[in-house]
């Protein structure tokens, strides 16, 4: 038995002039990488395998593989989740979407994975469709030279959307904040759990998980909206 494809579609939501730039920007610098690298863990800016799907492990949780589910991957890359997803979920029937920025990811997400039955691929901010759930591994963190409200008028735009577009919930990461008088990576994106927790409790009328302490200076929270 397959996992029903669900075919309601987002509302569309005006987006700013700025943040249509921003996803030019954010593009163009994963396009990059993938041109660099090809479909590969550095392909998507991650150091290794290892640490790509001990994140994958966290924001599964959110997960129940134990009947049909439908799943978006927002900020999908070349396709990794579902190489993980084969490994570790062989058994469950997935309805699978990828989004991403990047029309070169998707590109390589099409030719890995395009064959794959209830699987399908967008090169778009967002999803156009409502799913089960929606997952987003890593998409937050490299802000490139955004001044920081920018950037997280974008955070806030994606979680709106993912939670709009998620029946039972979403998942996403963030980086810790590094201690007081550490070194910080001025392109990336660090943020206290705190913060981004109640927005998604206070705005979006969820309930959240904090998942820290998993090996990575980063945390992942899995927000119930069902």
């Amino acid at each position: 038995m397959h996992a029903p494809i669900i075919k309601t579609m987002v509302s569309p939501i005006a987006v700013n002039s700025d943040l249509g730039a921003l996803h030019r920007m954010v593009a163009g610098y994963y396009t990059d990488k993938v041109t660099r690298h090809g479909p590969t863990p550095a392909g998507v800016d991650w150091s290794c395998l290892p640490t790509q799907e001990m994140r994958f492990v966290q924001l599964l949780k959110l997960c129940d593989f134990s009947q049909p589910l439908s799943l978006n991957d927002i900020g999908c890359g070349y396709g990794a989740l579902l190489s993980y997803l084969k490994k570790r979920h062989r058994h469950a029937s997935i309805d699978y979407l990828g989004v991403d920025l990047s029309a070169a990811m998707i590109t390589h997400a099409k030719r890995l994975f395009g064959d794959r039955p209830l699987t399908a691929f967008e090169a778009a901010p967002h999803g156009t469709r409502v799913a089960d759930y929606s997952v987003a591994s890593g998409i937050f963190n490299v802000k490139l030279d955004q001044p920081l409200a920018t950037w997280e008028q974008l955070v806030a735009d994606t979680l709106r959307r993912m939670s709009r577009s998620s029946v039972r919930g979403f998942a996403v990461n963030f980086l810790t904040p590094p201690p007081a008088q550490s070194r910080t990576i001025p392109e990336l994106y660090y943020a206290p759990s705190q913060q981004w927790r109640t927005h998604c409790e206070q705005v979006l009328g969820a309930r959240v998980e904090v998942l820290p302490d998993y090996g990575m200076r980063e945390y992942t929270l899995l927000v119930h909206t069902a």
